[in-house]
């Protein structure tokens, strides 16, 4: 509990400051005038006794309902000495400790503990008043004394009304501290999880694409080996094929490596992560011209890591299946949403191609519709073929 709310709603084992610095002025002075009358030979050194027992538990007292029994003994000689106090001293001087009493004997023993010491106040100041043959004072005294006692069982309500709410909250911010922390393992464990699967998928995508070039590759070495000597010029020709398989294979190798590099290694995000993408496939003979378009929009992490998936698997389903020389990439903001396009100007794909997964697009779909966003692919009527991914703007905030 933070120290202002110390002030006014104390702890299980501690008053409020604002009832422990009551306390000790009204304790302290009534004590004081015990003792100066004492000195002087008017009142005996008894009538300090119960001032110093209350002075001296104070501390030791427990403000709640639950305390042990020990404690609640040890609150019933504070609530003993409280009314001592009052039959030492007048009724006006003794009300801030009666109001004090009343606070603690609600939080200790309910309302009914708090009504039931009021109401012996109250009765002690009329019973004193008229043995002492103060009858004309006593039904001031007693109002007076009913008025205090009122109000501190009202207050002592409201004590613990804020100190359970305080409790609530405490309770409440340490849940969602948890949930919170909770929530950040399960995103981690999802971000994992997703780059596994898409590895998984990139192994399978480069075992049929390199694993082809050298089973190929093997085959021709073979031949060449047999026809070294019979037909050595067929050898050569399956030696020089060899070769340029093993090019292609090379750069195959070489987009599969630049598509694995991740974001963080590229020192850049957003748009400049999707960029740093598209010219990472120089010297792929592949032009790929990238530009955004109005606002350069801002991505959140889970958007950012779909629309560079997008990109990596629009430009590689380009490079391995469509035989463009040119990438058209655009990326911007319309209507409250993200969107990016790729565009190639290769021989598109056929709806054969698009049901049967071989772009790897299904993946990629069930990632954009977790984001709430839409995903379009397909052949243009003019040619080649695009892929189009639409996400909300701000998806994946806080995450």
């Amino acid at each position: 509990m933070a120290g202002s709310d110390r002030w006014t709603h104390g702890t299980d084992d501690r008053a409020p400051y604002i009832l422990s610095a009551l306390f000790y002025c009204s304790d302290l002075m009534l004590l004081w005038g015990l003792l100066m009358a004492a000195g002087a030979g008017l009142v005996p050194w008894a009538f300090c006794v119960p001032s110093v027992v209350m002075l001296a538990g104070w501390r030791l007292l427990r403000w709640n309902r639950t305390a042990a029994p020990g404690r609640k003994a040890l609150s019933l000689l504070f609530v003993l000495a409280s009314l001592g106090g009052m039959t030492v001293g007048s009724a006006i001087t003794t009300i801030p400790l009666v109001v004090v009493t009343i606070v603690h004997v609600v939080c200790v023993f309910g309302l009914g503990g708090g009504t039931g010491f009021s109401v012996a106040a109250v009765l002690l100041t009329l019973v004193g008043n008229l043995v002492a043959g103060r009858g004309s004072s006593a039904l001031a005294e007693a109002t007076v004394m009913t008025v205090f006692t009122v109000w501190a069982l009202i207050t002592a309500r409201v004590l613990l009304g804020a100190r359970q709410r305080a409790s609530d909250n405490e309770r409440l911010l340490a849940e969602l501290t948890d949930a919170h922390v909770e929530l950040r393992r399960y995103a981690a464990r999802v971000r994992e999880l997703t780059v596994a699967e898409e590895r998984a998928r990139m192994s399978r995508e480069m075992h049929d694409s390199v694993g082809h070039y050298l089973t190929v590759i093997n085959l021709g070495l073979e031949n060449a080996q047999r026809y070294r000597e019979a037909r050595p010029g067929e050898a050569w020709a399956e030696v020089r094929q060899a070769q340029q398989l093993t090019v292609e294979a090379l750069a195959d190798t070489r987009r599969w490596v630049r598509a694995l590099k991740p974001l963080a290694l590229e020192g850049k995000a957003g748009a400049a992560a999707l960029a740093e993408l598209a010219r990472s496939f120089e010297g792929t003979e592949l032009d790929v011209a990238f530009r955004t378009e109005g606002t350069e929009p801002a991505l959140a992490e889970q958007a950012e890591l779909v629309m560079y998936r997008a990109l990596q698997e629009g430009l590689t389903n380009a490079v391995r299946h469509s035989g463009a020389r040119h990438v058209e990439v655009v990326l911007g903001t319309a209507d409250d949403r993200v969107e990016l396009a790729v565009t190639d100007d290769g021989r598109g794909a056929t709806d054969e191609e698009l049901d049967g997964g071989g772009h790897g697009l299904t993946g990629l779909r069930q990632r954009v519709d977790a984001l709430g966003g839409s995903l379009h692919a397909g052949s243009l009527a003019d040619g080649g073929f695009a892929l189009r991914v639409s996400l909300p703007c701000g998806v994946g905030v806080g995450v």
